[in-house]
């Protein structure tokens, strides 16, 4: 099994590096990502549904004028449906190069922690077939586990593409 780490370490970067994280919840779970690829995070806007897309893709915003897909992380991750609620956010993160929404259920803080302090996640996670290659690693946080993701890998390259065109 390789484990990649969650940022790339070169020689001259110590091993322990600081990483901060922006926390969020989703169904209960506790989840991270690098803060580095979170550009806002905004309050629930009207979404525009588009015909045709994905099931996990609820529709685009415009945001400044720029347009931005946005993504259900509920579905993404084949959770069960729930209603909106005061704090429901979307978190605009630069994925591969463009930038995405995603609708959390709430955004919780951001943490900050040393590389060592991530473990890997369980092999049969990674072994399933299921295609969670975007969970890097794991960090006991306040008595729960944080699940740490890199957004970047989280969808396929087809995926990606049909992002520039929605």
């Amino acid at each position: 099994m390789s484990t990649q780490a969650l940022v790339k370490v070169d020689d001259s970067v110590k091993r322990d590096a600081l990483i901060q994280l922006v926390s969020f919840m989703l169904a209960d779970e506790e989840y991270g990502v690098e803060v580095l690829k979170v550009r806002e995070i905004i309050r629930m806007p009207t979404i525009t549904k588009m015909p045709n897309v994905p099931q996990h893709v609820e529709g685009i915003i415009n945001l400044r004028g720029k347009v931005i897909p946005i993504i259900s992380m509920r579905r993404r991750f084949g959770l069960m449906e729930n209603e909106n609620s005061s704090q429901t956010r979307i978190i605009i993160m630069d994925v591969c190069g463009s930038l995405t929404g995603f609708i959390v259920d709430a955004v919780s803080e951001v943490i900050r922690i040393h590389s060592s302090e991530i473990q890997p996640p369980p092999s049969m996670m990674l072994s399933g077939g299921i295609g969670q290659e975007f969970i890097t690693g794991v960090f006991n946080h306040v008595e729960r586990l944080l699940i740490i993701m890199d957004v970047d890998r989280m969808f396929s390259e087809d995926e990606r593409e049909s992002f520039g065109g929605v």
